[in-house]
Parts: structure tokens; sequence; C-alpha cells
């Protein structure tokens, strides 16, 4: 037995699945992450100049996304400079390999420094590591990759692949294509001020920022060994990797692709063997489909289901915790998973309703439903002082499950009865229903959550380790709670293999 699966069979015992303290609620000790910290400063999205610099995202659903344009001129410029037509990465791996995958990392304060201690014990014999959107919040400059990639990472070695998020793309995508890329800033196309929707958008857009090369080439060598050294093609690639493919695209701010992507994404799909798709955002999300339009007709979805593309698995950020949706698609089964745990703030998991796209007992999340009402319960009753509010562990499983319907995935020893007081907490954080029509639960996820970020345990973060043993693919979510006790034996919260069916070698 490896030491992933020792620490996978620990991980096991120890899970949220298993006890609160599996959860982190009961942290005797902080983890060590505090001292990989910079500094205690903490990142906020209640910061008006935060929001500020954040602005793009509005202005792209307000006036139109840009985007597509600026990306087609960012691959230009790298088939100009001679990369390889297809942005192909080609990877000598040994039959059997592993690698991370981590989504929406970048706040670069303690919930981020919190994954890192479970990550680089799980991964010191890993391949690489993928980060599936977002690597830098909150607007992916050049200037914010020392505290939030370099510095985390620094002892991580291996290389780091990435796609980008939203939050990169409001820079313009300058400080990813040149930390990630090599690649030199696009020259600024100025054009005058007309009254038009784009006119609007262009006078108030956040322009990309300097990148100070000085400081980025100090920055480069807290990552600077031979054995992490990686130079990506462009925004999307594919990982060869022998016996599997890894293919991640560019979803930009919206979640859609250009055309040039899409037909990019249907000729490496066409290569028979088996893949995984990585993506900005997520097809299934919440009991939402997302397929993900592809301009000119067609989804980024159709061709993770064709058949002969052979996908295994689709794998996205943006959502900041863990949902997995096994789908049954023809003769086999697809798994969509959501791997946005990787350091930003939470958003809570009691919102997610019954699920219907797939049985609910099919589904996992983590954090549980339960432990998330929980969580933002404690949160919410300390802030406004309101002690009522607060709902222990136990009695968020037992609302939750009873919401749902669903099996406690977690023994709560005994029954739990459910109260007026505990309703109403609930109503209140959007884990019960109202009982006149009021959104709370799309309120909550949307905008409570983003602004309810914390420095202290649990932290309810994870990431993925995938590997590929024999003919199978094995994809295991560990948690990261900031407990030294998780950092230890890091809890292993979801597991699934997959055959790989036509995989040759």
């Amino acid at each position: 037995m490896g030491e992933v699966e020792i620490a996978a069979a620990k991980g096991k015992r120890g899970s949220s699945r298993v006890s609160e303290e599996g959860a982190g609620w009961a942290c005797q000790e902080i983890g060590t992450f505090q001292s990989l910290r910079p500094n205690k400063d903490t990142f906020t999205w209640l910061n008006p100049r935060t929001l500020w610099r954040s602005r793009n995202e509005i202005l792209a659903g307000l006036f139109g996304d840009p985007s597509d344009e600026v990306r087609r001129r960012w691959v230009a410029a790298r088939r100009e400079a001679g990369v390889d037509p297809d942005f192909r990465i080609v990877r000598e791996t040994a039959r059997n390999f592993s690698f991370l995958v981590i989504g929406d990392t970048g706040e670069g304060d303690a919930s981020q420094y919190a994954v890192v201690p479970g990550l680089l014990k799980l991964g010191e014999r890993t391949d690489f590591t993928v980060i599936a959107s977002d690597v830098i919040y909150p607007t992916g400059a050049a200037a914010d990759y020392r505290d939030k990639f370099f510095r985390p990472f620094k002892d991580y070695d291996a290389p780091i692949y990435a796609i980008p998020g939203n939050h990169d793309w409001y820079d313009g995508l300058g400080g990813f294509m040149r930390v990630f890329c090599g690649a030199k800033p696009l020259a600024v196309e100025r054009e005058g001020f007309r009254l038009s929707p784009a006119g609007l958008r262009g006078l108030l857009w956040k322009k990309p920022e300097r990148i100070d090369e000085d400081a980025l080439a100090e920055d480069w060598k807290l990552r600077g060994r031979p054995s992490q050294q990686a130079v990506q093609p462009a925004p999307y690639w594919v990982l060869d990797l022998g016996r599997l493919l890894v293919v991640g695209i560019d979803t930009g701010i919206r979640g859609d692709l250009d055309r040039e992507q899409g037909e990019w994404l249907r000729h490496v799909s066409a290569d028979p063997r088996p893949k995984v798709l990585v993506t900005g955002k997520p097809i299934y999300v919440r009991d939402d489909y997302k397929p993900g339009p592809i301009e000119g007709g067609g989804t980024v979805d159709d061709i993770v289901r064709a058949p002969e593309h052979n996908y295994l698995a689709a794998i996205g950020g943006d959502v900041h915790n863990y949902q997995r949706f096994p789908v049954q698609v023809g003769d086999r089964v697809i798994q969509y998973v959501v791997a946005g745990g990787g350091g930003a703030f939470m958003h809570a998991t009691h919102t997610i309703p019954r699920i219907t796209r797939i049985a609910e007992d099919d589904f996992r999340c983590y954090p549980l439903r339960g432990d998330s009402l929980s969580f933002y319960s404690l949160l919410y009753s300390r802030r406004l002082r309101m002690k009522w509010l607060y709902l222990t562990p136990a009695e968020g499983l037992a609302l939750m499950s009873a919401r749902i319907g669903n099996t406690p995935p977690r023994d709560l020893g005994q029954q739990v009865p459910i109260t007026r007081r505990m309703k109403w907490a609930a109503r209140l954080l959007g884990g019960w229903p109202m009982p006149f029509r009021l959104p709370v639960d799309r309120i909550f996820h949307r905008y409570i959550s983003e602004l309810s970020d914390w420095d202290t345990p649990p932290f309810f973060k994870s990431f993925l380790h995938l590997s590929v043993q024999d003919d199978e693919l094995r994809i295991r979510c560990f948690a990261a709670t900031g407990c030294l006790a998780q950092e230890i034996d890091p809890p292993l919260e979801d597991e699934v293999i997959i055959p790989l069916g036509s995989a040759k070698g």
C-alpha cells in the first residue's frame, strides 16, 4: 500500500462523514499554516476598493464581455511565438502517475494557507498540479502573485499549470499570461469614446496593471528550482500524459467559449484516449446544469458527452466548495465535479436544494450541508449578537436531512428534535423554506457567502488528488480544516474509481 493509500485509509476514518471531530469542530490545536503566512492581513470583499477593482464582472454583464476578442489576440501572439499549434504539453510519466487539482486559490489569507500543509504532504510524489480557476484575487494582477501563488506553493516540488478564472480576466489576463505562459503584455488598443454600450464599458473597464518585471523576477525565485518549471502554451491547453489527456479550457468572465477555442476543443477531443476536462466554470453545480455555450453553436458538454471523445470526468472551479454529480450518459457514467475549495471564502452548501438531476444519495458535497448551516449560524450569531441563531453541528445535520429527505451523511448518535427556534434560525440562513416567498437561499449563496470570509478554523477547504493506477483513474477529495489533526491526517471526504476504458499502454 502506497503513502497516499495509507493516508486515504486514515482520512476516511477521520472525515466529516464519520465524526464532528473529522469536520474540524473539535479543533484542539491550530495547524502549522499560520507560520507560513507572510503577514496577518485578511482579505475581505467588504473593502470598497476590492469591489471597485472587481467591477469588470458587472460591466461584462451590462455592456458585453470583450474577453473573447482579447483571448484571440493572446492566442494569435502565442502562435506567432511558435508554440505547439495544438497547445499540447507532452509530459513523460510512468505507467502509474498522480497529480493534484485545486481550484480558486488566491486570496492570500489564512483560508488559502490552511490548504498548504495537507497539499504538500499528499502532493509530495505527484507529477504536477493544475489550478482550476481564479489563481489570484481580486483581479489577477501580477503584483499579487508573490504571496498568493509563489509563496504558498514554494515547497511544492513539481510544475503547476493553470486555467484562468473570471477574476484572472479582470486584469485582461495580463498577470496570468506573464506568469504561466511567459508572454509579454499585449499592445494597448485605444478607441475614442462613443455613446454605446461598448463605449460606456470602455470608459469604466479596469485596464491591465503594469507589470514590475524586476519584482516579478524576485517572486519567481520562490519557485525557481528546475523541478518546478513549466511554461504552458496558452490560456487553454491539453496535457498529454500518454494514457490520459487532461484538457484545460478558458471560460473567461461569463463562462462561454469563443469560436476558435471551441474548434480547438473539438479537434483535441477527437483523440480517442481517455480524458479529464478542467474548466473555469462547472457544468453541474447546485442541481443546476450549465453546459457552456460555444460561439457559433453547440456546448462544451456536447463535446464531453460524445462517446467517441471518451471523457471520464469534468472538473470545474469558480464555486468555492466541493460537489460531485455522477451522471449517467448512455451506457457510461461521467463524473461532474466542482473543485473550488482551494483557498477562497466558502460558498454555502446548505442552500443546495434536494438534487433532482441524479439520485440525491449519489450526490456528494463538502462541507456537508449540516456543517455549512452550523458554521454560518455560528458566524452570524456572533456578528449579530443573537445567541438563538446558533445551531450545533448535530442540529444543523438533523435540519438539513429533514429538509432534503436524505439519509444523514453522519451518524447523529441519537435523535435530535427539531424545534421552532431551530427552523427559524435555518430559515434566516437559507437552510429551511420560508412560509412566504423570499429567495434567501439564492441571496445567501450569491452575496452573503462572499461577504463572510473568516480566518479561524474550521475552514472547510479541499483539494483533489487524481491517480492513474493500472487501468483505473481514482479521484479523491481531501479536506483542509486548519486544525493540526487534519494537517497530520487530511480527511478523505470523497473517492470515486473510474475504469480507464480504452486506455492503452
